[in-house]
Parts: C-alpha cells; structure tokens; sequence
C-alpha cells in the first residue's frame, strides 16, 4: 500500500544554495512514493480520472501532464536543473543539439528575417543555416566571432537574431558576450549563444547579456557518451514560443535521455574542472613538440584572446585543437597512431577522443565554407577525458612520432 508522504518536506528548499547543490538536486519533484532518486517515468501517455478531466487538461485550465511529447516528469525534471544552472525563467529540452537550433530560429524567426551567425561554428550548424532555413525564407551572414566592428556593420533592418559559439568547435574562439549582447539590443535583436563547449559549470552567458542559450546535451551535460539531446534556456516569453514549436513539430526529449542527463550534471562541475585541466597541460605540452605547428586553446598565454577568456569563463575548457606539418596525410597518420584515444566525433565524454574536423563534423562542407570556418586540412581537435594525463601525452606522442 502507498504511504502517503509529506511532498512539501520531502522536495528540497533551494533558495540561495550555490552550483554544485542545484546540479545535484534542483528540479525534483518526488512523488507519493518517496523516492529518494529521480523517478524515470517511461510512459507515452498519461491517465485522466474523467472525460471532462481530460478535456480540463487540454484546454490548459487545470496542470498535469497530457502526452510525452508535451510534458513529461523525468524531462521536466530536467529542464528546471538546467535553469537553475543557467540562471534561466525557463529551459526547453529537444531530441539533440540541433533540434535545439532549429527550434531557436523556427520560433524566433520568420519568413524575411535576418540571422547572423558566427564563421566558427559546428559544421551542421552551417549546414542547417545554408541548406534548410535559407528555404523558409530566412537569410543568414556568417561574421568573424571575435571582429565587434563587422557585427556591427553586419546588421540589416531586418536582423533578428544573432547565433555563436563561445568558444567554437573547433578552434577555440570567443567573442566578448556581454559586449555582443549590447549591439544586438542596440538594434532590437536577440543574441543566442551555444554554451556546449564551456557548460554553466564554467560559463553563464545569460549572466552576461545574452537572451539564450543552448547546449548539445550530448556531450558534456551527459559526460559518458550515452544518449542524445539537447536543451535550450533563456526568459519564459521567448522559451514558450519554443515549447510550442517543439509540441507541434515533435523533436522533444525521451524521458530516458532526460533521465540521464539529469544524473549526468550530478557531476557537471567536478568533470568539467578535471578535464579542463588536463586539457590546459596538455595544450602546454602541444605547443612544445615540434610536428605541431599550432595549437587552438583560449587557456594558453599565447591565444590572443586569453585574457578574455579569463573574464568570462571559469576555466577554459576541455577540447585542445592543433595543426601538424603536412596537411591530411600527416593529421591521419597522427590520428592513427594513437593506441589510447578512441577515434570518434562525439566529444564530453569522460574517454578522450580524437577527429579530423575537414573530414568529419565539417565534411560536408564546401572548401570555401571550411576556409570560411577556418578548417585546414592540417588540423586535428583533441577532446580530454579522464584518463591519466601522463597517459594522453604518451599516446599523442606515439601518434606524433608518425611523421
């Protein structure tokens, strides 16, 4: 028989604890049973005591959940941790990383708009820009991250919306948010910033300025490489629009992927400063072996927007890209020299991984878009895990010794 459980000193009082008690406990709502872990509701669809309940619920005039791809316990539970991490009114989880752009600009944007995006961003992030939004009537300029003066003068009447990375995949770099987030507001726009590679662990753009912010939930917000998703936060008048585009269109969360998500920010900040670290010694390191012609990490001394990164970010983040001397043929051999390293695009996980970006996540690309971007064929994106340092710097040298 069901005990019946006081929910009100069952769920936690929040208020005013720091990072790492949210990202451990926000969100959760117990249920009758009392379950000290999160419950996973693993259900398409939800029972009404009557029809005129039912009708109650749909119409909106009464809470409680109707169908999974509406609302769903275990999602939502992830939703407001993610909120409360980001400092957000309202978070939105999608099916992946993109969906979570495309729901940004199909709410936000619309036939005859404007969209400025960053050069340096994810390949299908370009993709999505140039091959499938450019048909539904939305324009898109791609501007340097880091050039203020061409965001400026890149701005039309109609712009709408401004999309970047900081830092980008995969060459590490930023622009100054909060400086960003003025000029867009200056002209009415909306500035949107993909937090993927830094997480609310070391960086909270919405804190800076920015109107919303997104994440591939995929990688680091897991941390084990398990499932796919994506989530999208930000005030609760823009954050609705895009609750009613995912309702209608469908790239919503499953409530296992939430359910793992939810575990993995229980170690958000502990995994994030661990890799980030090594990552910087690793950088360090890179920059001494004399195959390498260049190394992409906003935590060395030498990237030039160093002191920026010190500014806005808490650390610098785990992914080191660097360049060989000898274009692909020298990056594949290094690649493939690796023993230790497993050889994949995903990226946040707590197993080290190696990629040749020109082939891969920007494969699809043109050689313009690439060089747009950025993307040599000589560049290789490193990203740190949890292994041993000792041990990455013994295998990337394994692969260096290749050439």
């Amino acid at each position: 028989m069901t005990q019946e459980w006081d929910a009100g000193r069952l769920d936690s009082d929040l208020d005013g604890v720091g990072f790492d008690t949210l990202a451990v406990r926000a969100g959760q709502h117990r249920s009758p049973e009392g379950e000290h872990g999160e419950a996973l509701f693993l259900t398409s669809s939800y029972v009404f005591r009557t029809a005129a309940d039912a009708a109650a619920r749909f119409a909106g005039e009464v809470p409680g959940n109707v169908y999974s791809r509406y609302t769903n316990p275990t999602v939502r539970t992830f939703e407001e941790r993610i909120a409360a991490l980001e400092g957000a009114e309202q978070a939105v989880a999608t099916a992946s990383g993109m969906s979570a752009i495309l729901a940004i600009v199909m709410s936000l944007c619309s036939a005859g708009d404007h969209v400025l995006v960053s050069r340096s961003v994810f390949g299908s992030t370009i993709s999505l820009f140039e091959k499938y939004l450019k048909r539904f009537g939305i324009s898109v300029d791609y501007v340097p991250l880091a050039d203020l003066d061409a965001w400026q003068a890149a701005f039309k009447p109609n712009t709408k919306l401004l999309f970047v990375e900081s830092p980008s995949n995969p060459l590490a770099e930023l622009v100054d948010i909060a400086a960003l987030a003025e000029i867009a507001h200056a002209r009415g726009a909306l500035l949107a910033v993909d937090n993927c590679f830094c997480t609310p662990a070391l960086q909270q753009p919405l804190k800076l300025g920015a109107d919303i912010v997104m994440h591939s939930a995929t990688k680091y917000i897991d941390g084990q490489g398990r499932g796919l998703g994506g989530v999208v936060a930000g005030r609760k008048a823009q954050m609705e629009l895009v609750v009613g585009f995912l309702r209608t269109a469908g790239p919503t969360l499953s409530p296992f992927n939430a359910w793992l998500f939810v575990k993995g920010l229980e170690t958000l900040r502990i995994r994030m400063r661990a890799q980030s670290e090594s990552a910087l010694q690793l950088a360090l390191w890179l920059e001494q072996q004399p195959q390498v012609e260049r190394v992409y990490y906003a935590g060395l001394p030498s990237h030039p927007q160093h002191e920026l990164a010190k500014k806005q970010q808490s650390a610098f983040g785990a992914v080191v890209s660097f360049e060989v001397k000898g274009g692909r043929e020298a990056a594949w051999k290094v690649i493939d020299g690796t023993r230790v390293i497993s050889i994949t695009t995903n990226l946040g996980d707590t197993k080290t991984t190696i990629a040749h970006p020109a082939t891969t996540s920007h494969g699809r690309l043109t050689p313009q878009e690439r060089a747009n971007a950025g993307i040599s064929d000589s560049l290789i994106r490193v990203a740190v895990g949890l292994e041993e340092l000792a041990d990455l710097k013994v295998d990337l040298a394994r692969g260096l010794a290749s050439l």
